[in-house]
């Protein structure tokens, strides 16, 4: 399978200075997204407060494909702030600006600088399915146990 080819387009606010989407390693499933305020300065989340961060940057997923905005787990160890939708879907025929939707899941305000890393995208392959309404389905051995009927603690 070839590497899909994701266009970006910065937008009137993004920061010329600002890197864009990459890849921190050779092994990374997901290409960094950084922070573009408009003020260039930070942004500060309070407590279980919430705010899409924008990255100054629109982008093209190619058809077949979506893009996967997914939490940084430094940012969530050092801070407690995660991707609040995790992970939030760009569909291929999406086209306005790539926001990212950040949580403070801390006890105390966290800071989110310009040209800080906020969140990883992942770019997937779609499978598109068929639905078909039916009047039974298979028995399996879970049968209809809903949360937590898999497992037992301890």
């Amino acid at each position: 399978m070839s590497a899909p080819v994701v266009r970006l387009m910065p937008l009137a606010h993004h920061d010329p200075g600002l890197a864009p989407p990459a890849y921190a390693t050779a092994g990374a499933a997901g290409a960094d997204l950084r922070a573009c305020l408009p003020d260039r300065g930070a942004l500060t989340l309070a407590p279980r407060a919430r705010a899409v961060v924008p990255t100054g940057l629109a982008l093209a997923v190619p058809e077949g494909w979506e893009g996967q905005v997914r939490p940084r787990s430094g940012l969530a160890l050092r801070l407690g702030v995660t991707v609040a939708n995790a992970p939030g879907t760009i569909d291929s025929d999406y086209r306005g600006e790539l926001g990212v939707l950040l949580v403070n899941l801390g006890d105390a305000p966290a800071e989110i600088r310009h040209g800080e890393r906020i969140a990883q995208l992942v770019i997937a392959p779609v499978a598109r399915a068929l639905f078909f309404t039916v009047e039974t389905l298979e028995e399996t051995p879970r049968g209809d146990g809903g949360f937590g009927s898999t497992g037992m603690r301890g």
